[in-house]
């Protein structure tokens, strides 16, 4: 018989079918045997009954044990009916074979889990609902950028991840051994990829794998994330960038919420406010709004501090409906090299943070596209032209104006759903304590 995925059983009412997946739950009441069974579409709840030739068998079951099983689709009384997936209908099994024992779960699958737990444990914690949820989220953010932005012309690449510098001049970069007694390094960024494409194809993206190696051991930094980035030519100036990253992430909050409205009841949290026209603010407004709303010490500064964005986030909520906030005009002595100066500001630059409920989750602007001012720009903050020569190439033989963004997907997820650690929206965190299990060990 042909295998029914779970989600499909509600409309297989009065059929046999054949399932197969995981037990999620086993609970026994006399001569019955109730089961919520998962496969990659869902879970249903399965009955099996005394005197059936499959009780035996069943009688063995535990969390975790893979079965295939044959059964038939009943409603469920009325008053047994419930609002989750395949609440209207159980499976009542007529015969049943085990594929795959389990041993004991080391923990309670419906526990709230330490992150150490969580993290110990990946491979089993991966398969609660919780982490199913974060992560079909997190996938649903992934099709909605890419979705976007094929949508406005935009063509996908695949950026290096071992490179000869660092992008960033200045960023921990890991070192690799690499051929021929040479030195490289993983990429703290497809940046210097993704302007090269932009003479190629003129709006570009990637989704890929970036490296980071500061000692930061918070609740919001990785030394490996998923980098969501776009690059496009042809701009007035940043306000180009910035019209098309609304409209990204408009596009990925909306798809969200209307995609999983039941994750979110689950995880309890909003859906995002988006409004038309995400509010902008020059970092000098911003830290004077600061100062006068919440007291303290902004004005001045050359970033924002943790506390800082979280505070402008409560204030753009508040006056303007909206959980993201732009704020623009960062310092030249803050940004790197490739960054493009306000003529008409000068010792800022035209670029911005995009912060979404307390924290930055998007860095972007404008970049320097004439081949001179490039190289000036290198020189100024202490790097060696020679070493970005390859790079350089795509400047010195025609770079229309262009400027894009770096999103980092986790922190994405873990914003969109009110989550405490980036580490629970990551697959397998990798950090300054663990690879997987902690370093210390």
């Amino acid at each position: 018989m042909e295998r029914t995925a779970i989600g499909d059983i509600s409309s297989k009412k009065g059929e046999k079918i054949h399932i197969a997946g995981w037990v999620d739950v086993r609970r026994d009441h006399g001569k019955l045997i109730f089961f919520v069974l998962r496969d990659r579409s869902g879970t249903v709840q399965a009955i099996i009954k005394d005197g059936t030739g499959a009780f035996t068998e069943a009688q063995k079951l535990r969390e975790q044990w893979v079965v295939s099983i044959q059964g038939i689709v009943n409603e469920r009384p009325e008053k047994m009916v419930t609002d989750e997936q395949n609440g209207d209908v159980e499976l009542l099994i007529e015969d049943l074979q085990i594929l795959s024992e389990a041993a004991e779960l080391p923990f309670d699958m419906d526990a709230e889990l330490n992150l150490d737990t969580l993290l110990d444990y990946r491979p089993l914690t991966l398969r609660t609902q919780r982490s199913r949820d974060i992560f079909i989220v997190q996938a649903t953010i992934v099709e909605a950028f890419r979705e976007y932005l094929r949508q406005h012309g935009f063509t996908e690449y695949q950026p290096p991840a071992i490179v000869g510098g660092d992008a960033e001049g200045g960023a921990s970069a890991f070192k690799v051994d690499y051929y021929k007694d040479k030195g490289a390094y993983l990429a703290t960024s497809p940046q210097l990829y993704k302007q090269i494409m932009v003479g190629v194809y003129e709006r570009v993206f990637s989704i890929g794998k970036v490296f980071r190696g500061e000692k930061h051991a918070t609740s919001r930094h990785l030394s490996e994330y998923s980098s969501l980035d776009f690059e496009m030519g042809f701009i007035e100036d940043h306000h180009d960038i910035m019209e098309m990253t609304q409209g990204v992430h408009s596009h990925i909050a909306h798809t969200v919420a209307e995609k999983h409205p039941e994750i979110l009841k689950r995880l309890e949290v909003e859906p995002a406010l988006v409004p038309a026209k995400f509010p902008i603010l020059k970092l000098k407004e911003a830290q004077e709004i600061i100062e006068k709303e919440f007291g303290g010490s902004a004005v001045g500064e050359p970033d924002l501090e943790p506390e800082h964005e979280r505070q402008i986030c409560e204030w753009a909520k508040k006056e303007h409906r909206s959980d993201f906030i732009f704020i623009t005009h960062y310092p030249v002595a803050k940004r790197p090299f490739y960054t493009y100066e306000d003529e008409e500001d000068k010792g800022y630059t035209k670029s911005f943070d995009l912060l979404f409920r307390g924290l930055e989750i998007t860095t972007g602007g404008q970049r320097v596209h004439d081949y001179d001012v490039m190289v000036q720009k290198i020189k100024d903050k202490g790097l060696n032209p020679e070493h970005f020569s390859f790079y350089l190439q795509a400047f010195k033989y025609g770079m229309p104006p262009h400027g894009g963004t770096g999103n980092g997907l986790e922190r994405m997820t873990q914003l969109m759903l009110g989550l405490r650690n980036v580490r629970e929206t990551t697959l397998f965190p990798r950090d300054m304590n663990r690879i997987d299990t902690r370093l210390s060990e």
